[in-house]
């Protein structure tokens, strides 16, 4: 049996195929039609078809997606992809693709792939990480993805920033109508944003990165206060979850300095003699979301 998953992204949306041992038969990616939910639609059941027809077989489908399928409406919520919100996605697709759906969370996804066969295979309870466009974050415990009655386990990033001092201030907006959430500064643009304002370039984080490295005042400022803003927004989830492991994935988790720094700076906020949770990389970088997607369906 083939397994597909998609993932569905703000910038790309990416098909990947798993035979009966999780091997990968077949990846496609085209670039997300911002603003166009019909062709959003369109281009997901297109890519679908089109490796079935090119692998001569059809096969279940999951998509992650960057939002949440409501319980109470059936359609999507909580997405920073704005143009699926409150859209009956699911029954859109099962229409397209004429067979069942399963959606989830994208981060749960990627926190599904890396409890599976990733970075915390084994653990038993595993806390998976967005730091990309967005802030998200799943958890897997014991095998299981934990969705929750509201279908927001693990939705850190809309949480305020914890113990905000004046180098947080003014609490930025943030697209879902709060001011001063985890994802408005550790998100990529978030921190994008934040070096422009300390006087910075427009730099990305690996460039932030790489210039703080080399030397750069502004950009190891810049650096140090995502670390430390990072540092307490886990450690909360650390005081909560208490999880084996964290695994970070997204554009944010290819910034090295973040595994030493991070659990350095946390234990001062996490309520314990020690820390023992291992802050870790993802093991499938950017694949995660769609191998997770794939895994919905077992």
């Amino acid at each position: 049996m083939l397994r597909f998953g998609v993932d569905l992204g703000g910038s790309k949306i990416e098909v990947l195929a798993l035979d009966d041992r999780g091997g990968e038969r077949l990846r496609r990616r085209v670039p997300t039609p911002k603003g166009d939910y019909e062709a959003t639609v369109a281009a997901v059941a297109r890519l679908v078809l089109e490796a079935e027809a090119e692998l001569g077989k059809m096969g279940s489908v999951g998509v992650g997606i960057p939002g949440a399928l409501s319980l109470v409406t059936g359609r999507i919520k909580n997405a920073n992809s704005t143009w699926l919100i409150d859209r009956p996605l699911k029954q859109d697709l099962e229409r397209a693709l004429e067979r069942e759906v399963r959606l989830a969370n994208d981060a749960n996804c990627f926190a599904l792939s890396e409890a599976i066969d990733g970075t915390g295979r084994g653990a038993p309870v595993v806390f998976g990480v967005i730091l990309g466009t967005g802030v998200g974050g799943g958890i897997v415990a014991h095998g299981h993805l934990l969705v929750g009655p509201n279908a927001i386990t693990g939705e850190w990033g809309h949480n305020p920033l914890p113990l905000p001092t004046q180098d947080d201030q003014p609490l930025p907006e943030c697209y879902c109508g709060r001011r001063g959430c985890i994802e408005t500064y550790l998100s990529g643009p978030g921190m994008a944003r934040d070096h422009i304002a300390a006087g910075g370039q427009a730099f990305g984080a690996e460039e932030i990165a790489a210039h703080a490295a080399a030397g750069d005042a502004t950009c190891a400022a810049t650096l140090a206060r995502y670390e430390e803003r990072l540092a307490r927004s886990l450690a909360s989830v650390i005081n909560v979850l208490d999880p084996d492991v964290i695994v970070l994935g997204g554009g944010m988790s290819n910034v090295e300095r973040l595994y030493l720094e991070v659990p350095r700076l946390w234990g001062r906020h996490v309520f314990s003699d020690r820390v023992a949770t291992r802050l870790a990389r993802h093991a499938h970088g950017d694949s995660s979301g769609v191998r997770g997607a794939a895994r919905l369906w077992g």
